[in-house]
């Protein structure tokens, strides 16, 4: 028998990674030792490791810049209605694969490394993830730059430089624990600070009124200082920017006032401005009002407003025409999405720049306004709507909270015109909430200011329109529209699952990650034994990887025939990782019922941060830790169930689980998973779906046909009639023997003995207050469960429906949803023109 193929030899036979031509080899060694000379030469004589990626890092790097420059020179002289991105976070995770894929360079620069010794895969697993966001809505950001630089888009990704990303999450005695991500300790790469192009954000201050209208004054400055970081598109030559500001003092700070001369406390002081930036907030899906997290709202709005202005000032189109002063045609030169209602200050700071420095009159300030902006609405989850108290915003912005209150007098005004004597409704659809303290609806804000609003899968897009936003749609239905979330395949299939890339590029060509539709041509392999069996083998040697990755991580054997159960997403009630833990259980308790019985091995693995001050989602991992280690070290359990908590879940952890799973969980109540993007990366990359009729799923099992997942338990019409009748949990609990074992145990110290009230918090939560209906949906859950034993018996039958799923997971390409967004919303047209690269002149 032929030895087996290290993994260099496995990687270099993998076309889709590009050729690796004799010339590019030899030039990447040239630039890779030239960097790691002058890398040596200031600091040491041996290199470390750390050493070898930087000089790998700089070396892709020179390849982009020539195409960055060319690509910002193209859009100079075409001058493109340009697309501005904003978002408090942009989850990028790892850049060096990433751009050696998009510039097809990643086999010359394995071959290279391979040459000089080194090991590719190594040096990648050096660099750091960039963590600034939490999960779901700054991943699907950071998919959005990828496809709008593929698409040859003029976009820019606009967000903050946060100094500390989310935080590393640590688990100690089954507990989470929170670590400070800093992930510039040893500096990035893949950006370049723009001090030249630094602008001042004001805060505080107050308004005068003079004979030229209102004047905001007396306020604090701080500097908004760009970091650029490039954005290459797919083997179009296009590179984009994404630019993030961090906060910096002026150096005036604190010493221009009357200062009684503490010089020292003063410049110690410039703490106080720079730490706008400092760290992301790690709360998804909840609302923390604070004035900090006010601050960095505002602080992204404004420096982009400027930055915005200022290009379409001194644009090619303003330097011959009188156009550069007049603002008539702002909105189709520049369109502004709002990712969330985190960037909605967009909103006043665009009125405020317009009426108060142009000195348009409001209506035409307004039409302006409405025309550029558009927001994407990403749950509808009461706590996570976002509703700034008056007296914050008064004091932070006293400007900007007049301009809200003209917006919302003319906006009611408007209603009340169409609704005489409604004054329920007024009540409902004002900008305004009343109370204590009064507040300020973000939501109802971006609505009022947009002149589009999306909500993100099919489902989710109807319940904004007849539940949060039904009053609004009500009066302007042409504003509402879905746009269904998708992934880049280039991260989620080519890098991280090169093995089943290769395999479909080998029947069905290459085009599939430019146009991911062309996934359907696997249809016609479906029965192809050949095919059938190079998929499951794919699928095989992943899970052997990633076993073999968790083995030296955590020290425990797995099962790589067991099947592998993967639940990977923020810990949340409404994402019922609560659900999962019970199967768990469940089965544990049938296994040690009937020991001797044949069951389909199982190796459950969840993952996912908690916020910080999410009691019951940090109960909820302590639970699910605790679960494992009983189950784990019973002996009459074996290999046949394993359950292991994935610590410090993240974008690069999530590029080896992904291609390893079998199943796929996504089992939140319906309708609360606005839309999920976690179970597309599972569908592209061979894993079956166990889930509710939520989200994305929905789209998901219309496209693959419904036979072909796994889907239990209430729909939405289910959830709401239960909502009427009322939910009671107990019921299920007398019902369901094996529900209520597993309750009983919990509660009793099973698997706590040391402390058996240890959840008694979550016992009571699920017994007496559970929103999100967990006991409802748990024998729907189980039942189904046992369909996937079943189809795992039959490998041949479940490889069968994973090539199914592959085939039909072409609509949830980011590509096809940035499609959408261009033609629908913003008003360009995707372009496949190459630009020529750097080493090619310019026609």
């Amino acid at each position: 028998m032929s030895k087996p193929l290290t993994d260099h030899e496995k990687r270099k036979q993998i076309s889709v990674r590009g050729i690796a031509g004799l010339g590019d080899v030899a030039e990447i060694k040239k630039s890779f030792n030239r960097h790691l000379h002058f890398t040596l030469v200031k600091d040491r004589n041996v290199a470390t490791p750390r050493d070898y990626f930087f000089a790998l890092a700089h070396t892709v790097r020179d390849h982009l810049v020539g195409r960055w420059i060319r690509t910002q020179q193209y859009y100079y002289e075409k001058d493109p209605k340009r697309v501005h991105y904003l978002s408090l976070e942009f989850y990028m995770g790892r850049t060096l694969q990433n751009t050696m894929i998009n510039l097809g360079l990643q086999n010359a620069c394995d071959e290279a490394i391979y040459q000089l010794g080194l090991d590719l895969e190594e040096l990648e697993e050096i660099e750091e993830d960039a963590g600034l966001g939490n999960g779901g809505l700054g991943r699907l950001a950071a998919c959005f730059l990828d496809s709008m630089a593929s698409l040859g888009l003029a976009a820019y990704g606009y967000g903050i430089r946060y100094e500390f990303g989310i935080f590393n999450q640590k688990i100690t005695n089954g507990w989470q624990v929170e670590e400070a991500d800093d992930w510039l300790r040893y500096g990035n790469p893949w950006e370049k600070a723009r001090p030249e192009y630094m602008l001042p954000v004001h805060f505080y201050g107050r308004v005068a009124h003079t004979h030229e209208g209102p004047k905001w004054i007396d306020t604090q400055v701080v500097l908004a200082m760009p970091y650029d970081t490039p954005v290459p598109g797919y083997k179009n030559n296009t590179v984009n920017t994404m630019r993030l500001w961090s906060a910096k003092a002026p150096n005036d700070f604190n010493l221009q006032e009357f200062n009684v001369g503490d010089y020292i406390q003063a410049v110690l002081d410039r703490n106080l401005a720079e730490n706008i930036s400092r760290v992301l907030y790690p709360n998804d899906n909840f609302f923390e009002g604070k004035e900090l997290r006010l601050k960095q709202e505002y602080f992204v709005v404004a420096a982009t407003l400027q930055d915005i202005i200022r290009r379409y000032k001194s644009s090619k189109f303003g330097c011959r025409d009188p156009m550069r002063t007049s603002f008539e045609t702002f909105h189709e030169k520049v369109a502004i999405q709002l990712n969330d209602t985190h960037p909605a200050l967009a909103i006043p700071e665009l009125m405020r720049i317009l009426v108060d420095i142009e000195h348009l009159d409001w209506e035409k300030a307004w039409e302006i306004t409405t025309k550029t902006c558009a927001y994407t609405n990403h749950t509808v989850l009461p706590e996570a709507l976002e509703r700034w108290p008056v007296y914050m915003f008064e004091k932070l912005l006293p400007r900007h909270l007049q301009i809200v209150y003209e917006i919302n007098q003319r906006h009611l005004d408007r209603v009340a015109a169409l609704y005489p004597g409604d004054s329920d409704r007024l009540r409902r659809m004002s900008l305004i909430e009343e109370g204590d303290p009064k507040r300020i609806n973000m939501a109802h804000l971006c609505v009022v200011g947009s002149h589009a609003v999306n909500g993100v899968a099919r489902i989710h897009s109807d319940i904004v329109k007849t539940t949060v936003f039904k009053d609004f749609c009500e009066i302007e239905p042409e504003k509402f529209q879905n746009k269904t979330n998708g992934i880049t395949p280039r991260r989620w299939l080519l890098l991280c699952n090169p093995g089943l890339a290769d395999i479909i590029a080998e029947k069905i060509g290459e085009d599939f990650l430019t146009d991911l539709f062309q996934l359907k041509k696997l249809l016609d392999f479906v029965n192809d034994e050949m095919f059938i069996r190079d998929v499951a083998k794919v699928k095989q040697e992943n899970k052997q990887k990633f076993a073999a990755c968790l083995e030296s991580e955590y020290k425990i054997k797995i099962n790589p025939e067991s099947i592998f159960d993967i639940h990977v997403k923020r810990i949340h009630e409404y994402k019922r990782q609560l659900l999962n833990i019970l199967h768990v259980i469940t089965l544990y308790n049938r296994i040690k019922k009937e020991p001797n019985k044949k069951f389909v091995p199982r190796t459950v693995m969840i993952g996912g941060k908690a916020a910080p001050g999410y009691h019951m989602a940090k109960m909820i991992i302590k639970l699910i830790t605790s679960v494992g280690e009983v189950v784990n070290h019973d002996p009459l359990v074996g290999d046949r169930l394993k359950v292991i908590f994935l610590e410090n879940y993240r974008v690069s952890l999530a590029e080896k689980v992904i291609p390893a799973a079998d199943l796929s969980q996504q089992i939140s109540t319906a309708g609360t998973e606005a839309s999920g993007t976690g179970n597309m990366k599972f569908m592209l990359n061979g894993a079956l779906t166990i889930g509710t009729m939520d989200g994305a799923n929905v789209e998901m099992a219309e496209e693959a046909g419904e036979e072909n997942l796994f889907i239990f338990g209430m729909r939405v019409e289910d959830v709401e009639a239960m909502d009427k009748k009322g939910y009671n949990a107990r019921e299920y609990y007398e019902h369901l023997p094996e529900l209520k074992q597993a309750m009983d145990q919990i509660s009793s110290g099973f698997f706590s003995p040391k402390e058996p009230e240890l959840f008694k918090d979550v016992v009571n939560m699920l017994m007496d207050h559970d929103r999100f209906k967990v006991f409802a949906d748990y024998e729907s859950y189980i039942s189904c469960q046992e369909k996937v034993n079943e189809l795992y018996r039959n490998p041949k039958e479940w490889t069968k429906k994973v090539i199914k799923n592959i085939a039909a997971s072409g609509k949830f390409s980011s590509d096809r949803t940035i499609a959408e967004y261009a033609r629908e919303i913003w008003g360009v047209e995707p372009s496949d023109v190459k630009i020529p690269p750097p080493n090619e002149p310019r026609e």
